[in-house]
């Protein structure tokens, strides 16, 4: 009861000193017990500061509680500083403003919730640039670099986030505000000169030279011939002596052209032997990586490992010039030297995702963070990383080195048990034979995201007790009261507490999607996101869709992390206590478009859609669901009841106040306009021509055609037209006699039984389909039968064998009729490529068939916001028409006069019809349309 009166006057006390808002419930703290490391703590409440005067407020009412304070950025850390039991800070959501920009000093002034690549971008059009660049550009805040003293790619040539800090304006706990400058002494708390002023001797030889020493508190930033350096010497304190309210942060000039020299050698020690003599030439990145991270080595020359070498020049040829020179000096197995910005990009993203990619090891198991980014004198990093293989070996252990080769930086996950006891003490003896050998070659236990609680206990190994007790009284002067960031850093928590998996169930939960890359275990599903935070991205990168709901809303609970986490905790049942019932996991899945985007963007392959239809299962089992569950969840079986009085019921729709009126009933949201039924569906139209599936497909020259809802009831002028290109190419089509669905609608809505069901059913009526290939012309209904079939009848083997018979037109074409010419349309197309397309069936084929027929212009990424049910249904409207705004209707509206409007999914040419009042086809139809008097023979006669 005390407990409870003490938090009810800390929320009271908080809501009338900060205008910011003040969350203490489930989805609050839910949303926070976890950062992107493998610890997870309960706090008590978030706060979200909407000025420097509501962090100062936030403090003292804190300090008057006795609660402990953690300042949050991204989320992204990797070492669990970002976790914490008392009041979170959430610096993102109001502190993101860019406050001055000075292209002259080549300064800026910023909030801590600043985003690095908005900074980023208010520099490049002067030239410049912020020269620390983590993985995590997209998505993570200066505030946070600011408290890991962030590094990245660049920092062979742009050093550190320390190196680039100027001034910081910090908060103490309690409330008071200090002015921390370069080379002088005013700000600091009291007490710090003299501390410094006695320990001159230790100060000046405790610390190892290295590019990369990140580890413990910079306290050698203070001695008197370094300045002292009082912003330096905060930066990398990770939260626990203040919180950072505005920043002066150095900006460097950004080269005008760049070129990236991929260098491949034998193996990574190859490699990392080879790095420190590139260094000579002033490179801007030197970025290593070994074999077995990458899966799709495309575009990497031959190697068993690769060096990423970035110059810049003035010019192209500038550029190129310098990258040759790396090129002719390195003595690699195997170079290319790429210029064209797409090229690198793609190039670079094989490198950035790999804090993602690197979770899973080559067979699928599970790898973790713990020794994420260690660093030694670059001369010893071949020698380090043998010895560091070694240990894997004796530990019985795998993981896969990456990093900073140039800086002697190494990131790795290890295949880690951090799931059983045994598994735990493993981990424990593991981390301190490595941090022995890590300091046996001169090296710093982080070299780049901090110590955090999983290597802040072993910090005596590298530095000393004495050193370390320096520490916590440093640490003490700054927090006298220890509210700041407890059990991080100084006097830390022990690196085998606290682990987020503890909490999780022991035996697998009862589901009912198979769940084949997770072992058929929902718990391992989820725990999949591993907090990279890709999906916290405010545009999404080149064609990418993830995640449309959180770029809509900026909220994390709309976020594929922030679902996730709240999945976590539902599992935990400590903050989330009433499991699948959870009303808070309901409503952050609510806005979940199921656009199955993280199922290929995300680094690790979360698939929020597959565990949004879980829960919606679990949720509703034995209640009642919304009214459009049982209405546009239930599609298929409708439209075929009511296609026979479908002009009946267009006319009906077309009156105000029974469509308002059905509308209602049905759940569908007001703003929407009723699509018009077909008045002869594609089925009966394919029936009175012939084509029913009367013969076995034992010819290449004939195809089955999926005759899906979308197709057959509202849009048979689709199907009309695959059918006349197939028959083009001389193929014939044949359809299933009796109606086929794939359950999309069922599985959208998580009516799970219902779907399994009618996909059976569905099985049971393709009879000698099976086995030849099933051209599908609805992108989410392909998606549907490639993945969720199977997934859900795991142990039926006419799903899989369905599911690998799925093509798309395009890819038809490719793969069976590959001599056929499509007819030369020589057009320009816009539009947008369906989101299931991007995440599970890929576009390559359909670009490719696109510039035959001479269709030029891109597509656009992202998703439509319709997105099936989604955007009918009441309450989604405001988020259904951001989506939509985001990317697709800004292509179509800036498309030139007589542009082609392009859009495979029905719902993507509903959306653009009803937000724009565009008439968009789909690709068969333009295909079609160009057929009437085209030569389309192989060989031209």
């Amino acid at each position: 009861m005390a407990e409870r009166q003490d938090r009810t006057a800390l929320v009271r006390a908080l809501g009338s000193a900060v205008r910011g808002e003040v969350e203490f419930g489930t989805t609050a703290r839910a949303l926070t017990t976890m950062d992107a490391s493998n610890y997870r703590r309960v706090p008590l409440g978030v706060v979200t500061p909407r000025d420097a005067d509501d962090v100062v407020a936030a403090l003292a009412v804190c300090r008057a509680h006795a609660v402990p304070v953690v300042p949050r950025g991204g989320g992204t850390s990797i070492a669990g500083q970002a976790t914490g039991t008392g009041v979170v800070l959430d610096l993102t959501r109001h502190l993101g403003k860019i406050v001055e920009l000075d292209a002259a000093s080549r300064t800026a002034v910023v909030q801590p919730g600043v985003v690095l690549d908005d900074l980023r971008a208010a520099a490049a059009p002067h030239g410049l640039t912020f020269g620390p660049d983590p993985s995590t550009h997209s998505r993570c805040t200066l505030g946070g670099m600011i408290g890991n003293n962030a590094c990245g790619s660049h920092s062979v040539a742009w050093g550190t986030t320390a190196d680039n800090v100027h001034a910081l304006t910090v908060a103490r706990y309690g409330g008071d505000t200090l002015r921390l400058d370069r080379g002088r002494w005013d700000g600091a708390p009291v007490g710090l000169r003299e501390l410094v002023g006695s320990h001159l001797a230790l100060l000046r030889t405790g610390f190892p030279e290295l590019p990369r020493r990140i580890s413990g508190y910079a306290l050698d930033a203070l001695l008197p011939e370094r300045g002292p350096d009082l912003a330096r010497a905060f930066c990398g304190s990770e939260g626990t002596l203040g919180v950072v309210t505005e920043a002066t942060v150095r900006l460097v000039e950004a080269p005008g052209c760049r070129a990236l020299a991929v260098l491949g050698y034998a193996d990574e020690s190859a490699a990392a032997e080879a790095a420190p003599g590139l260094l000579p030439y002033r490179p801007l990145t030197v970025e290593g990586m070994a074999a077995d991270l990458v899966r799709e080595p495309a575009g990497l020359p031959r190697g068993g490992a690769w060096l990423f070498v970035e110059t810049g020049g003035d010019t192209p040829a500038e550029a190129r010039a310098h990258a040759e020179r790396i090129l002719r000096a390195a003595d690699a197995v195997d170079a290319t030297v790429v210029t064209d910005p797409a090229g690198q990009r793609v190039l670079w993203r094989i490198r950035e995702d790999a804090a993602g990619t690197a979770t899973r090891m080559p067979d699928g198991s599970e790898a973790w963070p713990g020794w994420e980014d260690c660093a030694v004198p670059p001369a010893r990093l071949g020698p380090y990383l043998r010895d560091f293989r070694a240990l894997l070996t004796a530990h019985g252990l795998r993981g896969t080195p990456y990093g900073h080769f140039g800086d002697g930086c190494i990131h790795v996950r290890i295949d880690f048990d951090l799931l059983s006891g045994d598994g735990v003490a493993r981990f424990r003896r593991f981390s301190e034979e490595l941090a022995a050998l890590v300091v046996a070659h001169g090296g710093s236990l982080s070299g780049e995201h901090g110590d955090g609680q999983a290597r802040a206990e072993l910090l005596p190994r590298m530095y000393g007790d004495e050193l370390v007790a320096l520490f916590g009284r440093f640490k003490d002067l700054w927090d006298p009261d220890g509210g700041m960031n407890p059990g991080i850093l100084a006097r830390p928590a022990r690196l085998d507490e606290n682990i987020r998996f503890d909490v999780l169930p022991t035996r697998p939960v009862d589901v009912t999607f198979g769940y084949p890359h997770d072992g058929g275990d929902f718990t391992a599903a989820v725990r999949r996101c591993v907090g990279v935070a890709k999906c916290r991205t405010a545009q999404p990168a080149g064609a990418d869709v993830m995640c449309p709901s959180f770029r809509a809303t900026g909220e994390e609970a709309h976020s594929t992390r922030g679902r996730a986490r709240l999945l976590h905790e539902m599992l935990a049942g400590e903050v989330i206590t009433d499991g699948w019932r959870s009303e808070e996991v309901r409503d952050a899945l609510d806005l979940c478009l199921s656009c199955k985007g993280c199922r290929s963007d995300c680094p690790v392959g979360v698939d929020m859609a597959t565990y949004k239809a879980e829960f919606l299962h679990h949720h509703y089992r034995g209640r009642l669901r919304p009214a459009a569950h049982y209405v546009m969840g239930r599609l298929p079986q409708w439209l075929r009841l009511v296609a026979p009085i479908a002009p009946v019921l267009n006319a009906l729709a077309r009156i105000r106040p029974f469509a308002a009126l059905a509308k209602r009933l049905a759940g569908i949201t007001a703003e929407r306009t009723i699509p018009v039924l077909a008045g002869e569906t594609f089925t009966r139209w394919a029936r009175k021509r012939g084509g029913r599936g009367t013969v076995i497909l034992s010819s290449d020259q004939v195809v089955a055609v999926w005759p899906d809802t979308f197709t057959n009831h509202l849009s048979p002028e689709v199907g009309k037209a695959a059918v006349r290109v197939l028959e083009a190419a001389g193929r014939t089509a044949l359809y299933p006699e009796r109606s086929v669905c794939c359950g999309l609608t069922y599985v959208s809505t998580g009516q799970l039984d219902k779907a399994r069901a009618v996909m059976r059913r569905t099985l049971d009526r393709m009879g000698f389909f099976l086995g030849g290939p099933l051209v599908v012309l609805e992108p989410s209904c392909a998606a549907t039968l490639r993945t969720d079939l199977p997934e859900l009848l795991p142990d039926d083997p006419r799903a899989a064998e369905l599911a690998g018979s799925v093509r798309t037109l395009a890819q038809y074409l490719e793969e069976y009729a590959p001599d056929w010419r499509p007819p030369r349309l020589d057009r320009r197309v816009a539009g947008q490529t369906h989101c299931h397309q991007h995440a599970v069936l890929g576009d390559a084929a359909e670009r490719r068939l696109r510039e035959r027929a001479g269709l030029a212009g891109e597509l656009s990424g992202g998703c439509c916001g319709l997105a099936g049910n989604f955007g009918f249904e009441r309450g989604h409207w405001d988020v259904s028409v951001a989506c939509a705004e985001e990317q697709l209707l800004p292509s179509v509206r800036g498309a030139e006069p007589g542009t082609d409007i392009l859009a495979d999914g029905f719902s993507c040419r509903t959306q653009l019809a009803q937000l724009a009042g565009v008439r968009a086809r789909h690709l068969a139809e333009l295909l079609a349309e160009g057929l009437d008097g085209a030569d389309t023979s192989p060989d031209g006669n």
